[in-house]
């Protein structure tokens, strides 16, 4: 008697039937029967719900590859070139990436699944629509994916971009955001910031001229105008910049005296910026300002200098003293020789002072009348008497 064996594969599953460990079906989801009298035949049953997700085990590419009639409406194949990258598409939606020289396949099911390939041996520089996909990307795996296969720099305004391939110098990059493909190629992107900068250098010990030592500030502005050759030529143009300036305040103020540098700052600072300007333009960084911004003294020569000063201000006090005396002396001279030969105006000035001397009395008492006021009976005093 023949007997048949009942299997049912699951929804979202496809069975495997295998005889004799041979491969003879690939059964798709319902209820199946076959013949198993010799129990020479077995079922693998395979889940295809995360096919997406997980693609098709390699040892199922192997029986596919054995029996591609037998998995033809059961699998999507794809495969990648080395210079190509596969784009993954669910109902038309990208999902995934694939690098290049790769191969694998996916269950067919109810979403139609699709790989497209893009040919990167020429330019493997994103397009920004393109680009602007797969950075906004949040699902996995694509997210996954997008970290591992693209390199993105995104460039502010006022920077100025540098990339490299393969140790290689490419091309200058302007402000925006670059996406490349990274796959076949190492690649790095530099940048520099063009905008107006400031640079301190700060706390730099020096001894002037006359052997002083001084702690010296110093504050530059000063911005890239060539950026490219400043990528060339410089290593970092930074330090070379501090390096130009320091040496300049020391070269400087090695030259001058202390009285000289504290007379005249501006002079320090012109000296400073002519010298290191044209060094730094040859090398595409214009110096625009160059300010000492401090002038520190040790703490013996500051008590040396209060008294200097303290004695300088003293004489110019007493200078302004004895002119006034001087003035003042001219002025009585000048009155006397006027009121001497003028017996009318001497009386008035007489009178002018009385005036005055009467405003700030109390009680005046007067005998004599009108002629012992204008004369000497005059009695003047600051408190009343009793009655």
């Amino acid at each position: 008697m023949f007997f048949k064996t009942k299997t049912i594969v699951p929804e979202a599953h496809r069975g495997l039937l295998f005889k004799n460990e041979q491969l003879t079906a690939v059964l798709p989801a319902g209820l199946h029967y076959y013949g198993n009298w010799k129990k020479d035949h077995r079922i693998q049953l395979i889940n295809t719900s995360q096919t997406l997700k997980e693609g098709v085990a390699e040892d199922i590419l192997v029986l596919a590859d054995l029996h591609p009639a037998t998995f033809a409406e059961h699998l999507y194949t794809w495969a990648t070139g080395e210079h190509e990258v596969g784009l993954v598409y669910q109902n038309g939606v990208l999902k995934d990436l694939k690098a290049p020289a790769q191969r694998g396949a996916y269950w067919r099911n109810q979403r139609s699944i699709e790989v497209r390939t893009l040919d990167i041996s020429g330019d493997f520089k994103l397009p920004k629509a393109l680009a602007s996909q797969l950075l906004a990307a949040k699902e996995q795996p694509l997210r996954s994916a997008v970290g591992a296969a693209l390199v993105a720099a995104p460039i502010p305004d006022g920077h100025s971009g540098f990339l490299e391939v393969d140790g290689e110098q490419c091309e200058m990059l302007t402000s925006g955001t670059h996406v490349w493909w990274q796959f076949n190629h190492s690649i790095k992107v530099t940048q520099l910031d063009c905008r107006l900068q400031n640079m301190e250098v700060n706390g730099q010990e020096i001894l002037t001229k006359d052997r002083v030592g001084l702690r010296i500030n110093l504050s530059a502005m000063w911005q890239i105008v060539d950026p490219q050759q400043v990528k060339v030529t410089l290593a970092d143009h930074k330090d070379y910049l501090y390096r130009e300036l320091q040496l300049a305040l020391r070269a400087v103020v090695s030259t001058q005296t202390l009285d000289e540098l504290l007379a005249d700052k501006n002079l320090l600072n012109q000296t400073i910026q002519q010298t290191v300007a044209e060094k730094a333009a040859a090398y595409g960084i214009d110096l625009k300002t160059v300010g000492a911004r401090d002038i520190v003294l040790p703490g013996e020569m500051k008590a040396i200098l209060a008294q200097v000063v303290e004695a300088e201000k003293k004489a110019e006090a007493s200078l302004i003293r004895r002119r006034e005396e001087t003035h003042e002396t001219r002025s009585l001279h000048n009155t006397a020789k006027v009121m001497e030969g003028n017996p009318v105006l001497l009386r008035l000035k007489e009178l002018d002072v009385l005036e005055k001397i009467a405003a700030r009395i109390s009680t005046l008492n007067v005998y004599g009348g009108l002629d012992g006021v204008m004369n000497d009976l005059v009695k003047l005093t600051d408190k009343p008497k009793a009655a």
